[in-house]
């Protein structure tokens, strides 16, 4: 294959950042590996508590001076920022995709523009946040003002390195509070990359800071910390659910959690063109590999037209090429780690032993030392089976069928995820009935996946996808408290119980 870049030639941050100067003193490493290959490419520090306290009195300092600038000042330096992210495009791009499943040709037109955007939208926010006046009587006026809670301390995961750690920083710092974010060990360098161009920008030391270390460790000193104000997360349910724990029996402090999912694509047989759906659903779960929080995991088609469809979804999987994000010609993304795909192989045969069939992949891919998994189709599967079950969090579908409307909607729904979910119809009636019944916190309609106008709308989940909205308005309110000011204009004392004196 041809390689777009050599990735030997890209250099990459060796510590942490902090109160604008990166740090990489005084602590043990993390090997930090290119899953296209196989090779490490560096290594990173791993922030014990004294480095995470570091950057968390950074951000506390800071805080302050950022609260007080003047919102419409804070959004100039957030959409000067996103000129800059602009401008290294290329170079940023490159970084992302270097130890990420993220292929630089889509780093390029989607995750580094993703990024500006984001700051640009937000930034655009930080002036329009506004306070409201409560229905009192002519004696007394009631201000509700909304205010930032202080630090945030933000932890992402390995997926989207960039999208999903800018999804968080840029509302919270739109709205006056400072952060300090833990990207995933996995997934270390292009977030580092976009937290410098912010000093270029003008943004103050110690607004954004970057503290590197596994979830365990680094993570979870993190959200314990006494002046970690707020935690936002987006990974795991078993991850979110230790988070809301050490946050609860720390400090007491909210916390939004962005979690799994397990997404149906519910079509019926009067969907329309077959060709069309076929290719959402194919690009809904080989995307990224499949390794998305929203991935079009599980396809709930109706018994009609149920092969047909498999076999054209078959078609696009097997025609995919997996190789390096570097690569000119590779189209299927690798999995991050030898350990996620060994966890892959074990869902997979788990659900082909309890009787579900294989139609295509079903295997590892050797491609040049990399961790590469088959796009792979299971028919046949039951509620009770493994692979429905569980996140698998790579590039295998699930198939299930029905043949009433009643009965898709039963087989749509999970215990456990709530998400996102699709529905494919040429009846808008039923589009629309199916919507409102599925119990998810996305749905889409003859189509799968995010857009580039996502930050105009909230974006999490129902039950144990987590609660708490990224992008649109309430994408930055949750990052805001509010504070009532009461005051007498009678001019006279007054009892508690409302009586005067």
């Amino acid at each position: 294959m041809s390689n777009l870049y050599e990735p030997q030639d890209i250099g990459v941050p060796r510590g942490h950042l902090i109160a604008g100067r990166e740090v990489a003193d005084g602590a043990d490493s993390i090997d930090v590996h290119r899953p296209s290959d196989g090779a490490i490419h560096a290594s990173v520090p791993a922030a014990d508590a004294a480095m995470v306290d570091r950057a968390v009195q950074a951000a506390r300092a800071a805080f302050p001076g950022w609260k007080a600038m003047a919102p419409r000042e804070r959004g100039r330096l957030m959409r000067r920022w996103a000129e800059l992210v602009e401008a290294k495009l290329e170079d940023l791009a490159r970084v992302e995709a270097l130890v990420s499943t993220r292929h630089v040709t889509e780093a390029m037109a989607a995750d580094v523009p993703g990024v500006a955007e984001w700051l640009r939208f937000y930034g655009e926010y930080a002036d329009k946040i506004e306070g409201t006046i409560t229905a009192t009587s002519g004696e007394r006026l009631s201000l509700v003002l909304r205010e930032p809670y202080g630090v945030v301390g933000v932890i992402t995961p390995w997926n989207f390195p960039l999208f999903l750690a800018i999804w968080k920083v840029a509302p919270a710092i739109a709205a006056g509070n400072t952060v300090v974010l833990k990207p995933s060990e996995l997934t270390p360098f292009s977030i580092q990359r976009v937290a410098q161009l912010a000093a270029e920008a003008g943004i103050p030391p110690g607004v954004v800071n970057i503290v590197h270390g596994t979830g365990p460790g680094t993570g979870a000193t993190l959200v314990r910390h006494p002046d970690v104000d707020y935690v936002a997360f987006t990974g795991s349910t078993p991850v979110g659910a230790r988070i809301m724990s050490d946050a609860a029996l720390s400090t007491i402090k909210p916390v939004s959690l962005e979690l799994g999912g397990k997404h149906p694509q519910l079509v019926f047989a009067d969907c329309g063109d077959l060709d069309q759906v076929a290719t959402h659903i194919a690009w809904g779960i080989t995307r990224n590999a499949g390794q998305i929080c929203s991935a079009g995991s599980r396809l709930v088609v109706e018994k009609s037209v149920e092969q047909p469809l498999i076999e054209l979804v078959a078609e696009r999987m097997q025609k995919l090429v997996a190789g390096p994000t570097w690569s000119g010609e590779s189209t299927l993304a690798p999995i991050i780690s030898l350990k996620q795909l060994e966890r892959i192989e074990r869902l997979v045969e788990a659900t082909r032993e309890e009787g579900a069939e294989l139609v295509c992949g079903g295997g590892r891919i050797d491609s040049g030392g990399g961790w590469y998994y088959g796009p792979t189709i299971l028919r046949g599967v039951r509620q009770d089976m493994t692979g429905f079950r569980e996140e698998i969090f790579g590039p295998v579908l699930t198939v299930q069928t029905f043949n009433t409307f009643d009965e898709g909607l039963g087989q749509a729904a999970h215990p456990m995820y709530g998400l996102s979910a699709a529905v494919f119809t040429s009846d808008i009636n039923k589009a629309l009935n199916a919507a409102k019944a599925l119990r998810a916190g996305t749905v889409w309609i003859n189509r799968w996946g995010l857009t580039r106008e996502m930050m105009t709308s909230p974006f999490g989940g129902y039950r144990q996808s987590g609660f708490g909205k990224d992008s649109g308005r309430e994408g930055i309110e949750k990052y805001l408290h509010s504070k009532t000011i009461w005051i007498d204009l009678s001019g006279q004392a007054e009892l508690a119980q409302g009586g005067k004196r």
